[in-house]
């Protein structure tokens, strides 16, 4: 009798347990992670100032604010964060506005004013709403959007990028992907808003700004966005920043920052 055999039966039979856990935990993750990722219940649940509603392709109702500003040469698509939405946003949106752009942000389905219900790739659909919108209604092409996405809104932003002329790409505390947030590294498959996979196809400049301090997405994904970014480049490093608290430690370096790369466009 072999008696390799019951060794090499005992290893397979590991691999075979060791793969089915893996595989539950990939099904797991995937089920579980909108749930960590989208967090409308944070958002104010009120209508902007100035807000309209759009109608998606399926029907939904999404909440939109468009800031007009006669003498930009850009408007800036905001994408807003996880736990955050346009009723809450109306300083920040008016903000922008004084730093030399015209204004645009799209509530995401579930957030806000807006119907539906958060997942990537609804977030991409109402994307395609807002383009088109800018597009027939506005008379705005991407060549003169600035794209600006903050921590999740990064996502949106990236994926937009990757498909669009667009003008320029701003990620202000935002992840490599969603699952790296956890893991660090890509150890599952059916990740989701892989930007870091996705940035070496973006071809208009790049700015990042990250807190050297954010506990949410660490420092480590700014300087890795940063890294992927093709082309021209630049970074906005806040010492001392966490994640929900960046402009406060930036101060004036912010509002410096997002203007110069406006004039380098």
């Amino acid at each position: 009798m072999d008696a390799r055999r019951p060794r090499r039966t005992n290893w397979l039979r590991l691999v075979v347990v060791l793969a089915t856990l893996y595989g539950l935990v990939a099904i797991g993750a995937f089920i579980v992670s909108d749930g960590m990722l989208f967090h409308p219940e944070y958002g104010s649940r009120a209508e902007p100032p100035g807000g309209f509603f759009l109608r998606d392709t399926d029907g939904t109702k999404l909440s939109v604010v468009y800031l007009p500003n006669p003498g930009a040469r850009f408007t800036l698509w905001y994408f807003h964060g996880n736990g955050e939405d346009l009723g809450r946003l109306a300083p920040r949106m008016e903000a922008l506005r004084q730093l030399g752009y015209a204004v645009f942000a799209v509530d995401y389905p579930g957030y806000g004013m807006s119907d539906g219900t958060p997942t990537e790739a609804s977030l991409y659909a109402s994307t395609e709403t807002g383009l088109r919108y800018l597009r027939e209604q506005l008379k705005i092409t991407p060549t003169q959007l600035v794209l600006y996405g903050r921590s999740l809104g990064g996502g949106p932003a990236v994926e937009l990028a990757t498909r669009e002329p667009v003008a320029g790409l701003v990620l202000e505390s935002a992840f490599t992907s969603a699952y790296r947030v956890m893991t660090r590294w890509p150890l599952l498959p059916g990740d989701k808003f892989e930007n870091l996979r996705k940035l070496p196809a973006v071809r208009c400049p790049v700015l990042v700004i990250h807190g050297r301090a954010d506990g949410v997405i660490p420092f480590a994904h700014g300087e890795a966005l940063f890294a992927a970014a093709l082309g021209r480049k630049s970074h906005l490093w806040v010492d001392l920043a966490g994640h929900n608290d960046l402009l406060r430690w930036a101060g004036e370096d912010y509002g410096r920052a997002v203007r110069e790369f406006a004039r380098g466009l």
